[in-house]
């Protein structure tokens, strides 16, 4: 992508353009978006809220995030995956989250799956980094790489709802397996040096 996918921000920063506009999105750019984790709660953070996401804005989800954290006990995978009932009751009358009974019991049924990839894997973490694309396939791309589909594929069949490709492409990106920050983004050259450091799981 060319500069058209660039902005410069009222502080002189070149960001990648999608952030524009808005302060919530600027520091989830600058701080969060495409640096490399092995958190799992980071993770399973992370793959519910893309799935709250889907059909709405990212805005609109990184700004109840502190509500879906305090509703599902800080994504903690162990503590979700025993969320009954009433927990869901709860939530659908909680108008600081998303109110999608679906989407709630996506993110529970989520955590019980996650926790058999703990089981497997040793942690959700070495479970997602297997799904990293190679060096040259890091690039900024507008439909979903063969690792992503891969990965939304595998997910699916292990019970995981609420992962298609798209989906679970953002959440690669988020997480760091690639830069898609814009070449000339300020971030895009610490979020490199990140992950040159990083230690895959």
């Amino acid at each position: 992508m060319g500069d058209s996918a660039l902005i410069v921000c009222d502080d002189g920063q070149r960001r990648c353009s999608w952030c524009s506009g808005h302060e919530d999105y600027i520091a989830y750019h600058d701080t969060e978006w495409g640096f490399p984790t092995a958190d799992d709660r980071k993770i399973f953070e992370k793959i519910c809220l893309e799935g709250f996401q889907s059909g709405l804005s990212w805005l609109t989800i990184l700004r109840k995030r502190e509500a879906f954290r305090r509703r599902f006990a800080g994504f903690d995978v162990n503590e979700v995956a025993r969320f009954g009932a009433r927990h869901v009751a709860r939530m659908l009358e909680d108008a600081s989250i998303v109110r999608h009974r679906g989407k709630i019991e996506s993110a529970i049924g989520n955590a019980r799956c996650a926790l058999a990839l703990i089981d497997e894997f040793g942690s959700i973490a070495a479970y997602t980094w297997r799904y990293e694309p190679p060096p040259k396939a890091r690039r900024i791309r507008v439909a979903a790489p063969p690792e992503a589909v891969a990965l939304s594929k595998d997910l699916k069949k292990r019970g995981f709802t609420f992962v298609g490709p798209t989906t679970i492409y953002a959440f690669m990106q988020a997480l760091g397996l690639v830069n898609d920050h814009v070449p000339g983004c300020a971030a895009h050259p610490r979020v490199e040096a990140a992950r040159k450091a990083f230690r895959r799981p």
